[in-house]
């Protein structure tokens, strides 16, 4: 896996969790770091867990599809990329509390991390070592989700539909540069 597609997937994969993380920043009146860091290290753990969880399934159907394994990569890539482009240009008032307790953070780190499930997959079929992607898919999300609280805290709503519309279209760049690498080798 090339560091730039990895780094282009992390940060794809992480507009979800930044867009949750600047509306948690803009709606919290007193803001304190422990917010932003608990909420980005549980964004950013699940973005990790996931792509290793989607591998660890995906491991078991790799001789099955083998041969059509970048066809699949892609499609998966493509989905996740459009629904996010799709949710970008609706508008999307389904967040309007802070998650700071407990129960809403897990939910709300499992949700924006199915994505990274899908991603997990792919790299399984696409025969990826998973850790240092996942790795780097927490990381980034970590670093980006603390941004994007602080960003929240400053400029609200107003940057978000447009970050998830850009992650989608990075995602979806890269799903089709893997059926062109596979299609030309």
């Amino acid at each position: 896996m090339n560091f730039f597609n990895l780094l282009g997937i992390g940060f794809g994969l992480s507009m979800d969790a930044f867009s949750v993380s600047i509306i948690n920043g803009s709606i919290i009146k007193k803001l304190k770091i422990r917010h932003a860091f608990r909420m980005a290290f549980s964004f950013g753990f699940f973005q990790a867990l996931m792509p290793m969880i989607g591998w660890c399934i995906g491991l078991s159907f790799i001789k099955y599809i083998q041969n059509f394994d970048h066809w699949f990569a892609f499609l998966l890539l493509s989905f996740i990329g459009g629904k996010m482009i799709y949710k970008s240009r609706r508008i999307n008032e389904e967040i309007k509390k802070d998650c700071i307790t407990f129960i809403e953070l897990f939910i709300l780190s499992i949700a924006t991390s199915i994505d990274a499930l899908a991603i997990g997959l792919s790299f399984s079929f696409l025969q990826v070592k998973i850790i240092i992607p996942a790795l780097t898919i927490g990381g980034i999300t970590f670093i980006i989700c603390l941004i994007g609280f602080y960003i929240g805290d400053k400029i609200g709503n107003f940057i978000k539909t447009n970050m998830e519309l850009f992650g989608g279209l990075i995602l979806i760049i890269i799903g089709i540069k893997i059926v062109i690498e596979h299609i030309t080798i």
